[in-house]
């Protein structure tokens, strides 16, 4: 079953983060799909956030994943952007088993590598301000997750 939320402004989509940061687990995987500005990093940052992670969350681009390991939970945020047409790895499913929340942005690059249970989110642009973001839980605990926070 698929979810779906409208966000009207970056307020929402940080808000939204929050909550899902507040039914965090271990070995979490969240998995970020949406053209560029859609509002992934913007998710991440609200997520991180809510994690306590102090520091500045960017985009990871130039060096695939940044690791947050002072939050409540370890953040691993991961851009595979420049991972698309090639067949490597790199070791992105070491971080899965980590013990800590694992957010992907581009994840739709590697589909083949990514764990069976995941929370697959997709951010639709509709305009400036506006995105349908469509959660599709894979995994009863990632099924609880979406009845809890949507």
């Amino acid at each position: 079953m698929d979810y779906k939320y409208t966000s009207r402004s970056e307020k929402d989509t940080l808000e939204l983060a929050q909550n899902m940061e507040s039914e965090k687990f271990p070995n979490m995987v969240i998995c970020l799909e949406g053209e560029l500005g859609s509002g992934k990093t913007v998710f991440v940052k609200g997520f991180a956030h809510a994690l306590g992670i102090l520091e500045n969350v960017t985009s990871p681009t130039f060096t695939l994943i940044k690791e947050y390991p002072n939050g409540e939970l370890p953040l691993y945020h991961m851009d595979v952007y420049r991972l698309e047409g090639t067949n490597e790895n790199v070791g992105l499913d070491e971080y899965f088993k980590k013990g800590g929340v694992t957010i992907i942005e581009w994840s739709d690059l590697i589909c083949d590598s990514l764990p069976e249970e995941r929370l697959d989110i997709k951010f639709k642009v509709i305009d400036e301000n506006t995105r349908v973001l469509v959660f599709e839980p894979h995994g009863n605990i990632y099924e609880d997750l979406c009845h809890s926070v949507l």
